[in-house]
Parts: C-alpha cells; structure tokens; sequence
C-alpha cells in the first residue's frame, strides 16, 4: 500500500504545473527564442548572430544523419541542459528557463521513466521533426 501511496504522489508531481489556462510548452516560439538567432530559424546553423562564433553553431538539421541515422534525444538535452561537459567548446549559453515548470516522465532509452522538464522534451522533439 505505500508503495502505492508514493507512486500516487509522484505521478501527481508529474505532468502538473503551470498556470491555469496553461496549453503547454510552444517548443516552436522556445526555438525561436533561444536558437534560431544563431542556428537560423530553420535550424541550419546559419543565424546572423552566430556569423561570427568559433566554432560556428551546427546544424541542428543532421544531428540524425551525424549519429547513424537515429536522433540522439537523450544527447541534445543534455547539451540543451549543459550537461556532459558541453560547455567546455561551446559558446551557447544554459537556457535554465527551460528546466522551470512542468515536469514529464521521460525515458531516455535504459527503461527507466525520469522527471524531465516537459519544456525541454518538447524542444528535443522539435528538433527531431527538422531532420534531413
């Protein structure tokens, strides 16, 4: 029964938030935000703002084809996140506002279902739907 219980209560963690009225993440206007100014709006690592960064911002549209022909979701959150040591040879900033809100369970391919930022999956799987 506690079990139960403690289940119950994390699933109510999960997938809550926001503000009433609330439609979720827009992972479109968060691109548009906080990417397309140096990747370009379409994603292709041509946006003025980072026409003069070393080493230039990729394109985010062969992240598929760069990794064997699978999208590497777990990956891109993390540098998303700054995680993996990204930002040792990057200049993109950390987008902490994409972490605030509403979390979803997410498995990242080991079968384990973790607490995500909802706003962050919805990115990833945004930029899985711009692939080549």
């Amino acid at each position: 029964m506690r079990h139960i219980l403690i289940a119950a209560a994390l699933a109510g963690c999960v997938g809550q938030g926001g503000v009433q009225g609330d439609t979720g993440p827009n992972p479109a206007s968060d691109f548009a935000e906080n990417c397309a100014a140096c990747h370009g709006a379409g994603g292709r690592g041509d946006g003025a703002a980072g026409a003069g960064l070393s080493p230039k911002p990729a394109d985010l549209t062969g992240l598929a084809a760069r990794n064997g022909g699978v999208f590497p979701t777990t990956r891109v959150m993390a540098y998303i996140w700054r995680g993996e040591g990204a930002a040792a040879h990057r200049a993109m900033p950390a987008f902490v506002g994409l972490m605030e809100g509403a979390l979803v369970p997410y498995d990242g391919g080991d079968g384990i279902e973790t607490p995500t930022p909802e706003r962050l999956v919805a990115l990833a799987e945004y930029l899985k739907g711009v692939q080549n």
